[in-house]
């Protein structure tokens, strides 16, 4: 960790506190907000990686590893719910073009 930028160092510490069989968890500064990166470990088949900012307001929030937690737990959610190669809505838009 470096002292540089204590946003940052906070997220990498609690990102510490969490791991996963299937993904990795990463941070990098970006600007005054810290920018979190979640990525499959080995997937099966290419799969993309999510980026979430977490910004300056949440990072300083007094209550900052509760929220960390609700936001990085909904995050998941939305990454795993984004692998969806197909769903019911798919099915219906292909029938409404004819395909």
């Amino acid at each position: 960790m470096t002292d540089a930028n204590p946003r940052l160092e906070r997220v990498l510490a609690q990102l510490k506190l969490y791991e996963h069989p299937l993904l990795d968890f990463s941070a990098r500064a970006k600007g005054e907000a810290v920018e979190v990166i979640i990525q499959f470990r080995n997937p099966p088949v290419p799969v993309h990686t999510y980026y979430v900012e977490l910004h300056p307001r949440d990072l300083d929030h007094p209550q900052f590893e509760w929220g960390f937690q609700r936001q990085l737990y909904d995050c998941l959610h939305d990454y795993i719910v984004e692998m969806f190669i197909r769903t019911p809505q798919d099915r219906a838009d292909r029938q409404r073009k004819g395909l």
